[in-house]
């Protein structure tokens, strides 16, 4: 192949690479007569969680119907497919890999039948214990046809003794550690359970006479339904022909909800755990600009995660904000390894400058996070490419030096930046002119969260269950 096609097709590569990413969204509904096109519409606002694959399962009050594939929601959940997908019930997923391969078996709804008949689930969280569990139940005879986590709460399911499928779920959940927030659907029901910590968001919602389930509210906002409430933690939701009832069959424990959700994950325009993600990240920005104060002219979103936290950030400096990074959001994920020559045009092909907004400025780049800080240093010196006096970056997080456990792919802890150089060592290597980070107490008062409702393991290290290598922290 020829380094031109290469660079065709490795688009943003180093600008995805940078970045952390939530394992998927999830969407469900109950009792409208267009199941399959509403939730492929609500998987269409949860895309931003996962770009690499996507599946829908319907049901008719007596089969199940599947279809699932690679690439983009509106790419293969086509009408076509969708007419086929029968029933006034319906689950969806959008994936993002953190466990488990990037094949067509890995992708999501799950669908099996087994002594409870009929049972289809979805999933979003990690279970950092299945990979033990998946070596018992091989060695008990036990069939996979995937690597993913979510597939042994379904043998978990098939071989329990409880006499209904609901009674099988809390059974096989009671005994599962991680984060999961998990939507089953049999021919007549729809089930969605969040675990007891409440890491992963889920919220319900009323469409007309028809209940719907999803990751974030933003897909209720497209299909016109209404926000009813944050599904609790350790809540388990049943929909059926009786109607809705709620129940939570687990053991307390205490509450450890995502905090990266508000800094990164969320779209702006959803409300997660009660608060508008919009309005955190912008007192986010605000607050930033108290802590980490500079002299400057400009201050430049780094975009689109950059810029509600920018706008606050500029509003309380008094310094003029400015639009003055283009992206190009018709980049698209790619899953070929390229070289490094051809890497280094990563970003300049996501991001852009506006030169006559940057040359001769004094700049204020404001950024969610900073993973590696390969990303930053390109966007850095792009910045001086485009004629900045001066390059001052700010984050609206703690920095990033901790693995995250609970559904989202963060790299090895030595591939951290943070997590091997000191702030000063990571200004010097991004190039930046000072670096500033919004401190944790900052950020969860700007959220509206403590420490004692929230996981902060990826700034702090602490984390609220044990680890897959028996560590805990």
């Amino acid at each position: 192949m020829s380094s031109f096609s290469n660079f065709v097709k490795i688009l943003s590569m180093d600008f995805q690479l940078d970045k952390f990413h939530e394992e998927c969204g999830v969407f469900g509904i109950y009792g409208h007569p267009e199941a399959s096109t509403i939730t492929q519409l609500g998987l269409f606002a949860l895309q931003h969680r996962g770009q690499e694959a996507c599946g829908i399962v319907s049901a008719d009050g007596i089969d199940l119907h599947q279809f699932r594939s690679q690439g983009l929601v509106a790419d293969v959940l086509i009408e076509d497919e969708l007419r086929k997908l029968t029933g006034s019930s319906a689950i969806g997923h959008t994936r993002y890999s953190t466990t488990g391969r990037n094949t067509i078996k890995e992708v999501q709804p799950f669908s099996v039948t087994c002594q409870h008949g009929d049972i289809a689930v979805c999933h979003n969280g990690n279970l950092p214990f299945a990979e033990a569990r998946r070596r018992e139940l091989e060695k008990e005879g036990a069939i996979f046809s995937s690597t993913s986590d979510t597939e042994t709460l379904l043998h978990g399911i098939a071989r329990t003794k409880a006499p209904n499928v609901i009674q099988a779920i809390e059974t096989v959940l009671k005994e599962t550690e991680g984060a999961f927030s998990l939507l089953f659907l049999t021919p007549k029901s729809l089930i969605a359970v969040r675990d007891p910590r409440g890491f992963r968001p889920l919220v319900l919602g009323k469409l007309k006479d028809a209940w719907c389930v999803a990751s974030e509210t933003c897909a209720f906002d497209l299909i016109d339904a209404e926000y009813i409430r944050e599904i609790e933690p350790g809540e388990m939701i049943i929909v059926d022909e009786t109607g809705l009832r709620t129940s939570k069959p687990f053991t307390p424990k205490p509450v450890s909800v995502c905090t990266f959700e508000h800094v990164y994950f969320s779209r702006p325009d959803s409300t997660i755990y009660g608060r508008s993600v919009n309005e955190s990240r912008h007192k986010m920005g605000k607050r930033l600009a108290v802590e980490q104060p500079v002299e400057a002219d400009i201050v430049v979103p780094v975009p689109d995660s950059g810029v509600s936290a920018a706008i606050g950030f500029a509003s309380q400096s008094g310094i003029n904000f400015r639009q003055a990074i283009i992206r190009n959001h018709y980049v698209g994920r790619t899953f070929i390894e390229p070289s490094q020559s051809i890497r280094s045009f990563g970003v300049r092909l996501k991001l852009n400058p506006i030169k006559d907004l940057i040359s001769g400025r004094r700049v204020v780049l404001v950024d969610d996070s900073i993973v590696r800080g390969t990303t930053s240093k390109k966007i850095v010196e792009m910045v001086r490419d485009a004629g900045a006096t001066e390059v001052h970056m700010r984050i609206s997080c703690p920095p990033t030096a901790h693995s995250c456990y609970y559904g989202v792919d963060t790299p090895r802890r030595q591939d951290l930046i943070a997590s091997r150089m000191t702030v000063a060592e990571v200004c010097e290597y991004i190039g930046a002119d000072s670096l500033g980070y919004l401190s944790q107490e900052g950020m969860l008062t700007a959220i509206g969260l403590d420490d004692n409702t929230s996981c902060t393991a990826c700034w702090s290290g602490k984390y609220p269950t044990l680890i897959a290598n028996g560590a805990s922290a």
